[in-house]
């Protein structure tokens, strides 16, 4: 395989990354809604989530390499699950 080639994978290898990423955007949409919860019924005073950048997020863990270097942002709660 040349550089430029790119990798094949299976239909069943990207059914199962798929399904991978749904449940990290599902298990990050839970967080927050628990998070939200907690600052409505008064057991927390403050919060502020990341709720509707869940697959941009995992999009952006996917590319991310090592040594690579972000700042970290309060809403990157799915990021941070994803890598």
């Amino acid at each position: 395989m040349t550089a430029t080639a790119e990798a094949r994978i299976t239909l069943e290898e990207l059914r199962e990354e798929i399904l991978r990423d749904y449940a990290l955007v599902h298990t990050s949409r839970e967080a927050s809604l628990l998070g939200r919860k907690e600052v409505l019924t008064g057991k927390a005073k403050f919060g502020i989530f990341g709720d509707g950048k869940e697959l941009a997020q995992v999009a952006m863990a996917k590319q991310f390499r090592p040594g690579d270097w972000r700042s970290g942002y309060y809403r990157d709660m799915t990021f941070m699950f994803a890598i």
